[in-house]
């Protein structure tokens, strides 16, 4: 019998598939038809199949064959939002520090901009009553937060579930029927949930300590957002995904940088631990980067559906918006787990 194995080191499987006993030739069988494309199409060709540095495959790669073209980086773009959610962060923390008795003007003001922005990008059916809603939940959260003798959560869940109601009143009375309720109410319901969200630093600044835990944690994200956004200007690679311009270095790099910048804070501000306030920092930079990036991703999913796209400045505006919306709790939760225990 021939040696099964040739000179170029090739497995010559006729060989292999007829040996004495028969079993051999059962495995082999067996093998083949085990074998998952590509190498199944390798093997039967004759083909070597091991990692080969000398072999180059004619076969196209997976995104050519599914069709999917990688997204163009737009840099300009990139460093616009960069320096929106700089903007954004450096009036949170501006305003916690140097605006004790007036945060709620601050917090109001952003969140305007996220009911106005999120309500454009969305482009839900009957937007008008997702932006009246949104508003009205966002001043009765600020007032539900600044109000009541003892600071408390518990106001900022009754206007979130009294948002909700209004919103479903104000689809009925919409008169359009079923047509775009589910999106409509989905958008009234990711717009509350956004401006109580912002609220929450409200009842935060009103405990002791409260202040300095807002700017170790917002210093965070803010710091998070910004190197992630510069960091897609300079080398987005690799992706995060083919569709969507972002790179997972930027999302790296704004998690250490956050961090970082936390336990700097941490070691400043007294009565916080740069440990403690580092862990704190981690948790909020990546939660305001995910939320970014889920933005991201989710205004590539409209445009590869063929919907049509909204306002281009309401559309950027989105993701640090969203980033700061989703670390306002975060840093509460925090605040209350670590930072300042028994808060």
């Amino acid at each position: 019998m021939r040696d099964p194995v040739t000179a170029t080191g090739e497995m010559n499987l006729e060989d292999l598939a007829a040996p004495s006993n028969g079993r051999a030739g059962g495995f082999v069988e067996g093998a083949r038809s085990r074998l998952r494309r590509p190498h199944k199409r390798r093997a039967v060709a004759g083909q070597q199949t091991g990692l080969d540095p000398e072999l180059q495959s004619d076969l196209p790669s997976w995104l050519q064959e599914r069709g999917v073209a990688l997204a163009p980086v737009r840099r300009l773009l990139s460093l616009s939002v960069a320096l929106f959610a700089a903007l954004l962060g450096f009036g949170l923390l501006a305003g916690a520090l140097t605006l004790p008795g007036s945060y709620s003007f601050v917090i109001f003001g952003v969140q305007l901009f996220f009911v106005l922005s999120w309500t454009v990008a969305l482009r839900p059916p009957g937007p008008w009553v997702v932006a009246v809603v949104g508003l009205a939940a966002a001043a009765g959260a600020d007032l539900a937060a600044v109000l009541p003798a003892e600071a408390s959560l518990a106001p900022l869940g009754y206007v979130t579930v009294a948002g909700f109601v209004f919103g479903v009143l104000g689809q009925l009375l919409r008169g359009a029927g079923r047509q775009g309720v589910t999106e409509s109410l989905g958008a009234t319901l990711a717009v509350v949930v956004g401006v109580v969200a912002f609220a929450s630093l409200l009842v935060l600044d009103r405990h002791p300590m409260g202040t300095r835990s807002i700017v170790a944690c917002l210093s965070a994200a803010a710091v998070a957002l910004v190197v992630a956004r510069l960091a897609d200007v300079v080398l987005p690679v690799p992706r995060t995904s083919p569709e969507v311009p972002r790179g997972t270095i930027g999302v790296i790099l704004g998690a250490m940088t956050g961090t970082a910048a936390a336990a700097v804070a941490g070691s400043v501000l007294a009565g916080l631990h740069p440990e403690k306030t580092a862990i704190a920092g981690l948790v909020t930079a990546m939660a305001a980067i995910m939320a970014d990036l889920a933005v991201s991703y989710a205004e590539t999913g409209r445009e590869l559906a063929g919907e049509p796209s909204a306002l281009w400045i309401a559309r950027h505006m989105q993701g640090p918006l969203g980033g700061y919306a989703l670390a306002a709790p975060a840093a509460y939760v925090l605040s209350v787990m670590v930072l300042v225990p028994g808060l």
